[in-house]
């Protein structure tokens, strides 16, 4: 089953309107949409290595992009649309420490949101709402999104056929590896962010806060 879906997204990765669907992905899913642009974008560099760079770039502005979106969502329409696709993404509760983090922290949470499992949409929507710098808000997103679609890009330029070979021989172990690594970034991530154990920094603080009310 895992052959045969990896089989016809990379038949899809290698369609000449590939990179329209990539774009929108990354565009949504800054904003509103669920599922990352991150495999799209890999399958896409694995049917084409010598395109990879142009993918990362496709990805990273149509991303900032979505991000400005979900700002303006957070910003102008937040109490008749932000604060219901918040809940419809399960991420209610998730929402009161994200804006303490992005207050106590500014454009840092940006940036490892961008490079992390982090649901990125979460804080482009927080930072409308809690009316973040625009300016800095832009600059962190195109930072953090840049890198790690940029990374993926040059990685598989220099080295697209060997991953590729790779990948097609040892799919289920590298996707078992890829699981792992993407619940332990995130574990470590809230880790890093509720701060150490008896500590009453302000990572801390912001891991307690259930509420609006409480920031």
């Amino acid at each position: 089953m895992l052959r045969a879906l990896y089989d016809w997204v990379m038949e899809k990765a290698a369609h000449p309107k590939a990179e329209w669907w990539l774009a929108l992905f990354a565009f949504v899913e800054s904003s509103f949409f669920p599922i990352p642009p991150h495999p799209l974008l890999g399958l896409m560099c694995l049917a084409n290595p010598k395109k990879a760079i142009r993918y990362a770039l496709i990805a990273t502005v149509a991303s900032v992009l979505g991000g400005l979106f979900g700002y303006a969502i957070g910003a102008l329409a937040y109490e008749a649309v932000g604060a219901w696709l918040i809940g419809a993404l399960g991420l209610s509760e998730s929402f009161p420490p994200a804006a303490c983090y992005l207050r106590e922290y500014d454009w840092e949470v940006i940036v490892v949101a961008g490079t992390t499992p982090v649901p990125f949409k979460l804080l482009t929507i927080t930072a409308g709402f809690i009316e973040m710098n625009l300016v800095t808000f832009f600059l962190a997103s195109l930072a953090g999104r840049g890198f790690i679609f940029m990374t993926v890009g040059v990685l598989f330029r220099l080295f697209g056929a060997p991953i590729k070979a790779m990948i097609d021989k040892y799919l289920g172990t590298l996707t078992t590896i890829f699981v792992v690594l993407l619940v332990g970034g995130f574990i470590a991530f809230t880790q890093f962010a509720g701060g150490g154990e008896g500590e009453t920094d302000p990572a801390d603080r912001c891991a307690q806060v259930t509420s609006l009310d409480d920031i």
